[in-house]
């Protein structure tokens, strides 16, 4: 069963808090975190996350980035990243996670476009990359918790 969800980007300021909240929402009985391999620590969300969030009635104004680290990763169930780059690193970087590490799109053979320091159309797109794939995850986890 998955019951702890890890969504994971650089700076964990705009896709993986955009994820978090949304599966979070589509799935409010698992617990998920976010966090970022290089994260910039301590940062709020990026203004352009907040304010897409908020126009879909999701509050990110009380997110704080932090660092990947091994108590996210070790109670982690599934472990969902924006890019293969990103996949790659953390299973090398934390071997014992191999099987449970993929791309928030992979099943669209995507990787989430980076939207920081990109403006708002970017933002958008970002967002909406991640809204497509993220359905078929909620779908699945769904099936299995039924």
């Amino acid at each position: 069963m998955i019951d702890n969800i890890l969504v994971v980007c650089e700076g964990n300021i705009c896709r993986s808090p955009m994820a978090q909240a949304l599966l979070a929402k589509a799935l409010p009985l698992t617990r998920v975190r976010s966090a970022g391999c290089a994260a910039l620590a301590g940062r709020g969300a990026d203004p352009l996350a907040i304010e897409l969030m908020a126009e879909r009635g999701i509050d990110l104004g009380e997110h704080i980035a932090v660092d990947l680290n091994l108590q996210y990763m070790r109670s982690a169930d599934l472990i969902l990243t924006m890019t293969q780059s990103q996949r790659k690193r953390i299973e090398a970087g934390y071997p014992f996670s191999k099987g449970r590490v993929f791309r928030i799109g992979e099943f669209e053979k995507i990787d989430v476009i980076d939207p920081y320091r990109r403006g708002r159309s970017v933002f958008e797109l970002a967002l909406n990359q991640i809204d497509q794939s993220m359905e078929r995850w909620v779908h699945k986890m769904n099936r299995i918790k039924n």
